[in-house]
């Protein structure tokens, strides 16, 4: 259920992998998207089951109407009845309050500064990565006091540069604004890295406490990929303070 689990200084990153769900054939089983065609009230019973398992309350969860730009929401308590908003990173101050990101081949991107009690979580895809969702995300985190040479940051399961396989003319695309996301397929034709693009653009802003899950959701059976299976569930990346 949570395939892996940090926690340094009162902060806690954790990313889910598919097992340990309700959802059925083809979003078995820990489905937490709840707009890919997942049955309701499994998707429900699942964020339960994960939130639960990390001892933390699903009331307390935030979650994003995620949709691949640069957006960022500072937020302060759940959504409740309240739409969720169109973005793709959210940034708390709130302590107790977890930030949730889905992904199912994208990079999950956790950032925390436990000293100064904020955490953010974005969504960071090809189209993110390259307008910048993970720099807005820290911006705004240094708006409620945060330092990027405080910032811990956790990249969690995506599809790895090695299999990210993308037309030679997307590729010069996206290093002309990323060039670290550069890259080639095991067999030899043009690819893009995200995680590499968004460790680069952390590293510019100062944040030097990084790590990179080893996991490629393309290569994994444990892990939901789109690029893989088109339908399939959503892995959740969460960060909260104590």
């Amino acid at each position: 259920m949570i395939g892996q689990r940090d926690t340094v200084s009162g902060a806690h990153f954790a990313f889910t992998d598919r097992w340990g769900g309700v959802s059925a054939v083809p979003y078995e089983e820990l489905n937490l998207g709840g707009a890919v065609g997942d049955d309701a009230d499994a998707v429900r019973a699942n964020r339960e089951l994960a939130a639960k398992s990390l001892g933390i309350d699903p009331a307390r969860v935030v979650w994003m109407n995620q949709v691949h730009g640069a957006d960022v929401q500072v937020v302060s308590s759940p959504w409740g009845d309240r739409p969720v908003p169109e973005v793709d990173a959210v940034v708390t101050a709130e302590r107790g309050l977890a930030l949730a990101v889905l992904t199912a081949d994208c990079t999950p991107v956790l950032l925390a500064d436990p000293v100064a009690g904020v955490v953010a979580a974005a969504h960071a895809g090809r189209p993110g990565m390259i307008a910048g969702v993970v720099p807005a995300a820290v911006r705004a985190m240094t708006g409620l006091g945060a330092d990027p040479a405080r910032i811990v940051a956790r990249t969690g399961p995506a599809v790895c540069g090695r299999c990210y396989e993308v037309p030679e003319e997307m590729r010069a695309d996206v290093a002309a604004v990323e060039p670290a996301a550069y890259a080639e397929t095991s067999w030899g034709t043009p690819a893009v890295d995200v995680t590499a693009g968004v460790h680069a653009q952390l590293d510019r802003l100062g944040v030097r406490d990084r790590e990179q899950s080893p996991v490629c959701t393309l290569e994994s059976g444990d892990h939901f990929s789109y690029r893989r299976e088109r339908t399939t569930g959503r892995l959740a990346g969460y960060v909260w303070l104590d």
